[in-house]
């Protein structure tokens, strides 16, 4: 192409086009950051202001209570600790598991084709359909403890397992190849490369899809309302097998109190929960830091 070509009125009018468009592109870029932060200080800025007067140790230590003024928030996040202890303990190793078999082990054949598309439908299907399936089998056909932090992980372990295998699958197909082929070429077996090598290197964004998941489950409500876990509950729970609720259900149920004064207990459990998840997804950054290797 000649110098006449790129200085022809036709190419420049063509470039101009491209860096109107590109400018166009940042500007809705930008203004959707900008939309995004403003609803976001617009949210903390009015929990704030309601919430953050509550905030006391009385507050942080103490119960539910039919009481606004002696209702605290302890047993709602000790339910919450319990319950996402229960999610990680059995959604990760199984969800890690399932995600190396089916990226390194498991042969091409239209059976291993169904199930990964079944755990691309089970990561989109709506939260409340895990809260019946936790009801039908975990309480109606088990008989486990109603309201208690066991069903509860049990329940959100079915609803995070999906997105930690898919996750899992993207991270360990990030690895390059040529890892692989440098561990079994020294003579380590298949099983060593896999779990010496390749999953050294993928444990970073596995641990980030992991905990994003598990922040996911920290603040839903629809399946934990399934299995009874908006019940009035006095006492912290003692035990995995103890009633006990959680905070988004705490804040759900002072949210529909008639009293005013539980509006201030209801923003400051909000804050409280926002703190639980902003710890959670600093974590998911520190550990992808941490671990995370170059090559």
């Amino acid at each position: 192409m000649s110098n006449s070509t790129f200085n022809s009125p036709e190419f420049n009018k063509r470039l101009a086009r491209r860096h109107a468009a590109e400018r166009r592109f940042k500007l809705i870029g930008l203004g959707a950051i900008v939309i995004s932060l403003a609803f976001l200080a617009l949210l903390l800025f009015i929990m704030m202001r309601n919430g953050l007067g509550g905030l006391n140790w009385d507050f942080l230590s103490g119960s539910d209570s039919t009481d606004p003024h002696v209702a605290g928030i302890w047993g709602a996040a000790k339910g919450s600790i319990l319950t996402m202890l229960v999610t990680l303990l059995l959604s990760f190793p199984m969800g890690v598991l399932a995600a190396i078999y089916l990226e390194e082990f498991a042969p091409r054949s239209r059976w291993i084709e169904l199930v990964e598309v079944s755990i691309n439908n089970l990561a989109a299907v709506p939260s409340i359909i895990f809260g019946l399936l936790g009801l039908a089998v975990f309480i109606n056909t088990l008989g486990m403890p109603r309201s208690s932090p066991l069903v509860g992980g049990l329940t959100l372990a079915l609803m995070t397992m999906p997105v930690i295998v898919i996750s899992g699958r993207n991270a360990i197909k990030a690895v390059p190849p040529s890892i692989r082929d440098a561990a079994l070429a020294v003579g380590a077996s298949k099983v060593q490369a896999v779990f010496h090598h390749v999953l050294p290197l993928a444990l970073p964004g596995i641990l980030t899809g992991t905990i994003i998941g598990m922040a996911r489950a920290l603040g839903e409500t629809a399946p934990l309302l399934m299995i009874g876990m908006r019940a009035f509950i006095v006492t912290p729970p003692d035990g995995i097998t103890a009633p006990s609720s959680v905070l988004p259900m705490q804040i759900f149920l002072w949210s529909d109190e008639i009293d005013k004064a539980f509006v201030q207990n209801t923003s400051a459990a909000i804050i409280v929960l926002l703190v639980f998840l902003l710890v959670m997804n600093g974590l998911a950054i520190y550990l992808r830091n941490k671990f995370e290797v170059r090559w």
